[in-house]
């Protein structure tokens, strides 16, 4: 079996769930040896470099970089081939991501080769195969990866119903469609008779991994995208005072940009292996006010065994609510008795630890996940 799979970004830098969801899928394909070719998006993070360390471990075939557009050395370019006609025919911009010399280069890799199966990532890439001539007999599947329409919703030109529309109207154009949580299968099962599928995150069982010296009691991971900036402001601002002073924590990931300095937070801007923090921690924090899908950092920090203090939006895309290793709360003061009672009471603690590993023994386990997505590729 040959695969054609585009994803956008560097699959090797897992500081990202978006990335560490790629890197396993990769990992998935090794391991039943499907071939597998990948495109990404030429950046200062995805070069050839990146490529030739992908091939050499096996995770690929061949690697293929589109050239990156930067719109501010290009700008006569970029208003007569998107901003005008955009305005011309209505066309929401941001469904769509493909630049000059994209589309072409994309085609010439088709041209060249026979796929069974074309995976493309988020809809905003998706017109690189709708209705394209040369995909041949290939199956066409998207990874959604978000609720895109979501995530528009704060733009000055959003419209729900104009974006919704667009979103469903590419998703309706591939075989089989891929998301990440219940709720994303769910929304777009109602509106298209194509096969919704729930690929949930695939990770290493790291349960039976032998305990180490507990060095901090909270481990909170994050990127620095506006909706994890907006919870990390929440959570040092709300919860955090009210905490022990003797309560630590160690903070891991690009949000360390937006926090501030204190003897009990260590920011650790760039961690090459997330492994060795999460076997020091006791509790794992996902402060999350906004945003959709399944919270990667949330999967991790499970398959750890340590349980999680979250907000309502931490537990989006899990298939349980409740008894999943998860205290939800969005009350500043009943998220920090929360980890007080955890860091407390062993009793307690291994009692929602354990809740924790059987929710991801079920669900996310990496030979359980592997099952699932062998049936998906037959």
């Amino acid at each position: 079996m040959r695969i054609l799979y585009f994803y956008p970004e560097n699959p090797l830098l897992l500081n990202q769930g978006n990335n560490s969801r790629a890197n396993a899928l990769l990992h998935y394909f090794k391991s039943r040896s499907i071939e597998v070719d990948l495109v990404g998006v030429e950046s200062k993070d995805f070069s050839l470099d990146s490529i030739n360390e992908l091939t050499s471990n096996g995770l690929i075939n061949k690697g293929y970089l589109l050239k990156e557009f930067k719109r501010k050395s290009n700008k006569i370019i970029y208003f007569f081939c998107y901003s005008l006609p955009n305005l011309i025919f209505g066309r929401i911009k941001h469904f769509n991501r493909i630049r000059i010399y994209h589309q072409s280069y994309f085609n010439s890799i088709l041209k060249s080769n026979e796929y069974d199966y074309i995976i493309i990532s988020y809809a905003y890439w998706a017109e690189l195969v709708i209705d394209n001539p040369y995909i041949k007999e290939a199956k066409l599947c998207i990874d959604t990866h978000d609720f895109l329409t979501s995530q528009f919703q704060y733009l000055r030109s959003f419209s729900l119903g104009k974006y919704f529309q667009k979103e469903i109207e590419l998703l309706r154009k591939f075989d089989k469609i891929f998301v990440i949580s219940v709720e994303e299968n769910y929304l777009f099962s109602q509106f298209m008779r194509k096969e919704v599928i729930t690929l949930s995150h695939i990770i290493e069982n790291n349960l039976t991994e032998k305990g180490v010296e507990k060095k901090y009691d909270l481990i909170y991971v994050a990127s620095s995208n506006s909706h994890n900036v907006s919870a990390a402001n929440w959570f040092f601002k709300e919860v955090f005072p009210l905490l022990s002073k003797e309560i630590n924590i160690v903070v891991i990931g690009k949000v360390c940009d937006y926090i501030q300095d204190d003897e009990n937070i260590v920011k650790i801007r760039f961690a090459e292996n997330l492994n060795d923090y999460y076997l020091q921690s006791k509790v794992a924090i996902c402060p999350m006010l906004s945003g959709t899908g399944l919270k990667i950092k949330v999967i991790e920090a499970l398959s750890f065994g340590l349980p999680i203090v979250c907000n309502t939006r931490g537990v989006d895309g899990m298939s349980s609510k409740f008894n999943n290793g998860c205290l939800v709360t969005d009350n500043p003061q009943e998220f920090a008795r929360s980890i007080e009672l955890l860091l407390s009471d062993k009793k307690y603690y291994f009692e929602i630890s354990n809740f924790g590993r059987e929710y991801f023994i079920i669900n996310n386990d990496k030979e359980t996940c592997y099952k699932k997505i062998d049936a998906i590729f037959n």
